[in-house]
């Protein structure tokens, strides 16, 4: 299994969409730190380098990273169903569900990774002003930019580990449901594209009463910077990544490949 692992980690960060998304999630916070406009867009002054963590996750998080994740996941599946290596696989005395629990395993970590290089980029870009004590919130603590009060450099760091895996446990779901397509669609193209149409058909169910907003994978994209109870969306977020992940494995196990 560690092996299989291993093996799948390296053929994610050798694949081009990966090395790609982890560039341009690295990249564009050291742009939005130096945007002219930025604090148009923001609304609030940005006063300190622990600020730009949350700026780069909420501009990145609605769009650009859900969609490198579908992408990236799904051509687990439909690279090696395309260049034919999958099936061979498969010949091997190795369980299927090994196989594809594998595959989850490392699916399901690629949100954490692009959330990391995006803060670490992040707080690159944050140096020129610096990390010190200051008057206002990171954006993801009480207050969110406007803060409470004075913020030390020790509760900020505090905020911005929190804040960011929230973020990438609120992203699982959908590297789950890419995945799950990619099983079922055996075609890059077609589970990336299936992936992306299921998060904005979940936007559009905007329109419904909140008893069915609160349970849609959409609705709670922005759980990294709330500050009420999280454990009722955390307990949902789980429980689509699980539903999704075992779904995978499932459909793997009778799919002909």
């Amino acid at each position: 299994m560690l092996t299989l692992i291993t093996l799948e980690f390296l053929k994610l960060l050798g694949s081009r969409s990966a090395r790609l998304a982890l560039i341009v999630c690295f990249v564009l916070p050291l742009l939005w730190a130096f945007a002219p406009r930025l604090e148009v867009l923001m609304k609030v002054a940005v006063v300190s380098g622990w600020q730009i963590p949350a700026i780069s996750i909420g501009i990145a998080v609605q769009f650009l990273i859900p969609l490198f994740i579908a992408v990236t996941v799904a051509e687990m599946i439909g690279t090696e169903v395309s260049q034919g290596t999958l099936a061979p696989l498969l010949l091997r005395p190795v369980d299927r569900t090994t196989v594809i629990a594998s595959k989850l395993i490392v699916a399901l970590s690629y949100p954490v990774l692009l959330v990391g290089v995006t803060v670490i980029g992040s707080l690159l870009a944050g140096i020129p002003r610096g990390f010190g004590e200051f008057t206002g919130g990171t954006g993801m603590g009480p207050g969110l930019f406007v803060g409470v009060g004075t913020l030390t450099s020790n509760q900020a760091l505090a905020e911005v580990l929190r804040g960011s895996l929230l973020a990438a446990i609120m992203l699982m779901p959908i590297a789950a449901l890419a995945l799950l397509y990619g099983v079922l669609l055996l075609n890059t193209a077609a589970a990336a594209l299936a992936t992306f149409a299921t998060l904005n058909l979940m936007r559009l169910l905007v329109v419904f009463p909140d008893t069915i907003q609160r349970v849609l994978l959409t609705s709670h994209l922005n759980l990294y910077a709330q500050q009420t109870d999280i454990t009722q969306p955390l307990i949902l977020l789980i429980i689509y990544t699980v539903g999704f992940g075992l779904m995978a494995v499932f459909a793997f196990d009778r799919r002909d490949v």
